[in-house]
């Protein structure tokens, strides 16, 4: 008995995924989705949500089907001034802490939409991590303050 414990011991380890980690924990979870809907003639928008990160982790990029292009942007003021950033190094996800992007502050901009956005329709965008598996969502498209839920 002891001579099949051992090669199917060994069998059982050797299907094992070696390159697994810590990384494999980590999550984010998304809540209150809302992008705000377009005004005529323009093709960029803003979209906000709250983000939990399960552990230090980092949202580096957004993708939209709906725009060709999408950015993690920054409100900061300098010299008095508002001004609003693309932030390339992404926005850090403290451990257990809601991150909300929110008008005024970080946010998530849609360059080059395909079409308007209208107000009671639904936005797909894909957030990928430094850490957390890259995760869908869908945003709510209306005016912040109102009711925000990820679908």
């Amino acid at each position: 008995m002891k001579r099949l414990l051992i090669p199917t011991a060994l069998i059982l380890l050797a299907g094992c995924d070696q390159t697994s980690g810590p990384d494999d924990l980590a999550f984010v979870a998304p809540s209150q989705a809302l992008c705000r809907p377009t005004p005529n003639g323009r093709d960029v928008t803003g979209c906000y949500v709250t983000l939990t990160a399960s552990r230090n982790d980092r949202l580096i990029s957004v993708s939209s089907p709906v725009a060709t292009e999408a950015q993690i942007h920054e409100m900061k003021v300098e010299g008095g001034i508002m001004k609003m950033a693309e932030r390339k190094e992404g926005l850090p996800l403290p451990a257990g802490e809601a991150v909300m992007l929110k008008p005024g502050g970080d946010h998530i901009m849609l360059i080059g939409l395909k079409q308007p956005l209208t107000a009671g329709k639904t936005v797909s965008l894909t957030l990928t991590f430094e850490h957390a598996q890259a995760i869908g969502i869908r945003a709510a498209v209306g005016q912040p303050g109102q009711d925000r839920m990820v679908h």
